[in-house]
């Protein structure tokens, strides 16, 4: 399930804001980042970015864990200092709760929805009242329109009232 357009505007504001988090992150300096380890690490962060823009918090984790892997291994060769790596590694984390909070609205979004399906399905599969039970019976019918019963005049009231009484 699609979030509305607020969860769509949010999402794009969050993919700026990472893009511009992370890749500050890894930019290389004098210090502390070698140049190859710069470039691998910035198109890790452009996957993160990217399925981010597309509204999919799920690949972007993943792309977000193939972002860490790729910092660990320069850390480990000696291509990024402690700094660094905790530089990154912190924008990372509220980058990780962001995309998780992400994923879980949407779950709820899509239980929300499947359970009106459900209902709405339910409500079309139930019987509708037959019309004896929507009006209540009704009443004796009187006599057709336009009869009168025998021996009566309806509205003539003979000679009554007309001063010849």
């Amino acid at each position: 399930m699609r979030p509305g357009r607020a969860g769509q505007l949010a999402a794009g504001w969050s993919a700026a804001l990472i893009a511009a988090l992370l890749l500050g992150g890894c930019a290389a300096a004098e210090t502390g980042l070698q140049r190859d380890a710069a470039r691998q690490l910035q198109a890790r962060v452009l996957e993160v970015t990217q399925a981010s823009s597309q509204n999919d918090p799920t690949a972007a984790l993943k792309a977000l864990e193939g972002l860490e892997a790729e910092l660990a291994n320069a850390q480990a060769k000696g291509d990024i200092s402690d700094e660094r790596r905790r530089s990154i590694t912190t924008i990372a984390t509220a980058v990780r709760a962001d995309l998780t909070d992400a994923i879980a609205k949407a779950e709820q979004a899509r239980a929300r929805a499947e359970e009106a399906a459900r209902q709405a399905a339910e409500q079309a599969a139930s019987p509708a009242p037959s019309a004896a039970q929507e009006t209540p019976a009704a009443a004796t019918p009187g006599p057709p329109a336009g009869t009168q019963p025998s021996g009566q005049n309806g509205d003539k009231k003979g000679n009554q009232g007309k001063g010849k009484d």
